[in-house]
């Protein structure tokens, strides 16, 4: 009973959060997602991902750790979803991308810091910069067929990741008012990353819900086996390895609906995975987390 009131305890404000955002939606309020979207990833996440990296007590050994265990991870999923979808005829440009990467930013990141406090964070923004690198290299060719490294080195992520392990590695820290700036504009990220996931979600129409469910459910299997084994591979500690796992399962992420709408695949079907994966991890998270405490 103990275990399922802290697991209950660290999953509710996520949930919380992005119910308010789907609420506020369904009432009809104005909510700008692409103003708001465009503020977060641009500015509230780089800050955040660069404060946590040059203030972090984590060993620079562990992140390294982590961020191969992160990468091997992914391409294990990337192999083993490629040759399921190639098998089943079905369409990669739609669902390769999708069924790899999860909302590890929206969901990852506020779950492992109500689960494992600042430290936790400090080690999910490291997998999350993965995902986002990778996301923007090979998720774009996915969709797109043709990667793109010039958007890559225009990510205010990808430079926010360079300066704070530049900081951690030499021990540089910012002035205490500009870190202070630093740490108020990152703290927005988490709320507000939740709140637009509620809002995105009630907007989606989710279409083939069948496909979706069964899909969802192999994803969430294969990123749990990926997660598992790499974080054997690499010997991680049991925090990094519980943040890397629950980074992994993380449910489909709302920016591949808008990859897809934007590169005129099938955005219904992705539409679906979004919706059925977030339903499906209300119930699937705090099963995970609760074996990983």
């Amino acid at each position: 009973m103990e275990l399922a009131l802290t697991v209950i305890r660290i999953t509710a404000p996520v949930f919380i959060l992005a119910s308010i955002g789907y609420g506020w939606r369904r009432a009809g309020y104005d909510y700008p997602t692409e103003f708001v979207t465009r503020l977060v990833m641009t500015l509230a996440v780089p800050c955040l991902i660069f404060t946590a990296l040059m203030q972090t007590e984590v060993d620079p050994a562990a992140l390294t750790a982590l961020s191969l265990a992160a990468l091997a991870a992914y391409a294990a999923v990337i192999v083993v979803t490629w040759g399921i979808i190639a098998a089943l005829g079905m369409d990669r440009a739609s669902l390769l991308a999708p069924l790899v990467f999860g909302n590890t930013g929206n969901i990852g990141l506020p779950l492992a810091l109500f689960a494992f406090g600042e430290i936790g964070l400090d080690l999910a923004v490291v997998v999350f910069a993965a995902m986002a690198l990778l996301t923007f290299t090979i998720g774009l060719w996915m969709v797109a067929g043709a990667a793109r490294p010039a958007r890559v080195l225009r990510e205010p992520i990808l430079w926010g990741t360079i300066l704070g392990a530049l900081f951690l590695w030499q021990g540089w820290q910012t002035p205490v008012w500009l870190t202070n700036t630093l740490e108020l504009v990152g703290q927005i990220a988490i709320p507000l990353m939740l709140i637009t996931l509620g809002v995105a979600v009630a907007r989606l129409q989710p279409g083939r819900i069948g496909q979706a469910v069964v899909l969802s459910a192999v994803k969430f299997a294969i990123c749990l086996a990926a997660g598992i084994a790499a974080g054997h591979l690499f010997d991680l500690d049991p925090v990094p390895f519980a943040v890397l796992t629950l980074q992994m399962v993380t449910p489909v992420a709302v920016t591949s609906y808008l990859l897809a709408e934007r590169y005129k695949v099938d955005a219904e079907a992705v539409a679906g995975l979004v919706v059925v994966s977030t339903l499906m991890a209300v119930v699937a998270l705090p099963i995970t987390l609760s074996f990983l405490l």
